[in-house]
């Protein structure tokens, strides 16, 4: 690479710009942290292009039987504290992502501040909450350099854990108020809005009073609502109702988070949960998000273990040792139920197989649907979601099963997710945008990360630009640049990069 160039030519390569739109064979032209210009079909770039080859200034790349796409946006994740303690964000980078999306699921950092969160904000980790506003926060993220963008919501788990003295009832008014004030805070600092996470005992008391109540100011502030819904088995059409009725009643767009439908009894019923949310979208903005595994991870919780499903243990503090068993074979080596040996392994986290692949399939394809990853990164064995989602859904959904066009998976992690979520001058190849840009190789890419080794690279990401600096190569290795920076929602004062 030229030291000096001050602008960089991705050369004939394929572009897929985001939008979901066919691609086409063409140019990409990087200068400073943004897109320049990208070629249309059978055009060539400007005559600018001439000025910086003569001045030198210009790396040239050949991109010959390579993707140019937009760097990918994980619109769920829990990367709120790894940003600020493990800056180089390398399982994000070595699958193309160049975006996360924080606070997830009801839990944030801020406006906590303890050194002994509890579960579920325990899924943070232990050492950043220290962060008493969105604002501290932002600033916190952009001390580390962290070497993706990160985009926050404010989760309400952690507003009912600073303002509600009792979490087993919902907030008062006062309390209310109080949380209300902190999301304000929250939007004022570029928030995306707010997410839930009634599923936890923390948060299951709240009532819709309490959700409007918060959310409603997210909505006078441009933004959205994400939520971990209350029952995604057996109750899961109430569960979707009471989150497109909060959404609705506060004026937000939705976002389901995670959509599945656990749990054997539930197997199938994609077929039910799919075309109530396309009626429900009739009347009001939904999206949801998924990712390509048929385990989901989260605290170990013994009322998820029906003794059908595999349950994979990949932490608990008091049987460290126990970690990357499963729980069936830990319960007969003690002589135990399953129930009763996850309670004695608490508290810890684990991986449930309670997804079945046809109902993944039916998220992954559906047109409201993005790609999160959802990945634990301070889990000692993480899901191998971690570090390998977006590698996954290019190799398994879109070049060998053949459910997704290219251009439509790309859409799903890149055009799609920077609409939903207000985050401006991302997400699309074009000119002026910040240039978040990946290149990957078609016939390679495909992710590396299994359950009994997660953390492993994935193959066929050969370049990543985080705001037109060079990132990641395809040595497995990130390039130190550390170019990202916090990013504010697109309604917000100074919305720009």
């Amino acid at each position: 690479m030229k030291d000096n160039a001050s602008a960089t030519l991705l050369k004939d390569g394929q572009i897929v710009d985001g939008g979901g739109i066919p691609g086409w064979t063409g140019d990409v032209l990087l200068v400073g942290e943004r897109i320049a210009s990208v070629a249309a079909p059978g055009q060539t770039l400007p005559h600018m292009l001439a000025d910086l080859r003569a001045a030198g200034g210009v790396e040239e790349i050949d991109c010959t039987g390579m993707v140019v796409a937009p760097g990918f946006i994980d619109v769920h994740t829990h990367d709120d504290a790894a940003a600020i303690e493990k800056p180089d964000m390398l399982p994000k980078l070595s699958q193309g992502v160049t975006t996360v999306i924080v606070g997830n699921c009801g839990i944030s950092l801020a406006p906590v501040v303890t050194d002994t969160p509890p579960a579920p904000l325990s899924l943070l980790g232990r050492g950043q909450f220290l962060h008493s506003t969105m604002r501290a926060y932002a600033d916190a993220v952009n001390a580390a350099r962290p070497g993706v963008n990160v985009a926050a919501l404010l989760g309400h788990t952690a507003l009912r854990m600073r303002h509600v003295a009792s979490l087993d009832r919902a907030a008062d008014g006062r309390e209310r108020a109080a949380m209300a004030a902190d999301m304000q805070e929250a939007m004022d600092a570029g928030a995306l809005g707010l997410s839930s996470g009634v599923f936890y005992k923390e948060a299951y008391a709240a009532d819709l009073d309490e959700l409007v109540a918060v959310a409603s100011v997210a909505a006078r502030n441009g933004g959205v609502y994400a939520t971990h819904i209350r029952d995604e088995l057996a109750g899961i059409l109430p569960a979707l109702q009471e989150a497109a009725l909060t959404a609705r009643q506060s004026g937000l767009p939705l976002v389901i988070s995670h959509h599945k439908c656990a749990g054997p009894d539930n197997w199938g019923r994609t077929r039910e949960t799919l075309p109530l949310i396309e009626t429900l979208a009739r009347g009001q903005e939904i999206g949801m998000d998924v990712y390509p595994y048929t385990a989901g991870s989260t605290v170990l919780r013994e009322d998820l273990v029906d003794g059908i499903i595999d349950v994979l243990i990949t932490g608990s503090e008091p049987h460290p040792e126990m970690g990357g068993r499963y729980l069936a074979d830990i319960a007969t080596t003690w002589g135990v139920s399953q129930q009763e040996a996850a309670v004695r392994l608490k508290p810890g986290n684990a991986c449930y197989f309670q997804m079945r692949e046809d109902d993944v399939q039916r998220v992954i394809t559906h047109p409201l649907s993005m790609i999160g990853s959802d990945g634990l990164p301070h889990d000692e064995r993480p899901h191998p979601r971690l570090w390998g989602a977006f590698p996954r859904v290019l190799a398994s959904y879109w070049r060998e099963k053949g459910l997704l066009r290219l251009e439509e998976a790309i859409h799903k992690m890149t055009g799609m997710s920077a609409a939903r979520f207000r985050i401006g001058e991302r997400g699309l190849l074009k000119a002026g945008y910040m240039a978040d840009v990946v290149v990957f190789d078609p016939l390679r890419v495909k992710d590396g990360a299994t359950f009994e080794q997660p953390r492993q690279i994935s193959e066929g990401i050969e370049l990543v630009w985080v705001n037109g600096a060079l990132s990641y190569t395809a040595s497995g290795r990130a390039t130190g640049a550390r170019a990202g920076r916090f990013v504010v929602r697109a309604s917000s004062p100074g919305a720009s990069g």
